[in-house]
């Protein structure tokens, strides 16, 4: 069974959280506060954590690293 890719389009809204959650979903976009921070690349690694764990598949960045609105896929 082959399956499809998906791709996401995130938007950081705050990093350094207690923990890393969706906020909500606005024109296809959703919206995160993130639990790493931006330095070293934490936030991005806790987002590739975070999806992967949700969609029990790996997820990558493909687009966004260094911006708050990244393409996520899976």
């Amino acid at each position: 069974m082959h399956s499809s890719i998906m791709k996401i389009e995130v938007l950081v809204k705050r990093t350094g959280c207690k923990k890393t959650e969706v906020l909500l979903e606005n024109k296809g976009v959703l919206e995160l506060n993130i639990k790493g921070r931006p330095e070293n690349g934490e936030a991005n690694l806790e987002i590739i954590r975070f999806f992967s764990r949700m969609y029990k598949r790996p997820a990558r960045i493909i687009k966004g690293f260094k911006s708050k609105r990244k393409v996520i896929e899976i």
